[in-house]
């Protein structure tokens, strides 16, 4: 997959979901700033090359599928917040299927290429899918 970045805040999700469940973790990493920190196991921050490794890692070998709704976005100049609910099938470290769900909240910078990538990306931010 080609790497697909949005200059449009209201097409971010849906071209993040696209790299995500292809795989492509070169296409997902670049959708982050390079010292940006994401959360991918609830507790543990990881930064810069750590974190861009684990996204190589974990789509190789647990093989996810994310479906995620932008529930609020808040813009202000070059910076936006969104809270997204989202689920995930995935393959769990026993080799098993498992279903993820959470509440992100997401922090993102418009660089100077017009594009935005996430600062922040905290999927565990709120546990379990909103109520409605």
């Amino acid at each position: 997959m080609a790497e697909q970045l949005a200059g449009d805040i209201d097409k971010h999700q849906e071209l993040f979901g696209e790299a995500f469940n292809s795989g492509d973790a070169d296409a997902v990493n670049a959708m982050y700033v390079d010292e940006a920190v994401g959360v991918w196991e609830v507790g543990r921050p990881l930064y810069g090359e750590e974190r861009r490794e684990y996204v190589r890692n974990f789509l190789a070998t647990r093989k996810p599928q994310v479906d995620a709704t932008v529930r609020e976005q808040l813009v202000v100049g070059d910076t936006a917040m969104l809270i997204v609910e989202w689920t995930m099938d995935t393959i769990g470290e026993d080799g098993e299927p498992e279903k993820l769900a959470g509440v992100a909240v997401d922090v993102l910078r418009r660089c100077e290429d017009g594009n935005w990538r996430y600062v922040v990306d905290n999927p565990y931010a709120v546990e379990g899918p909103l109520e409605a």
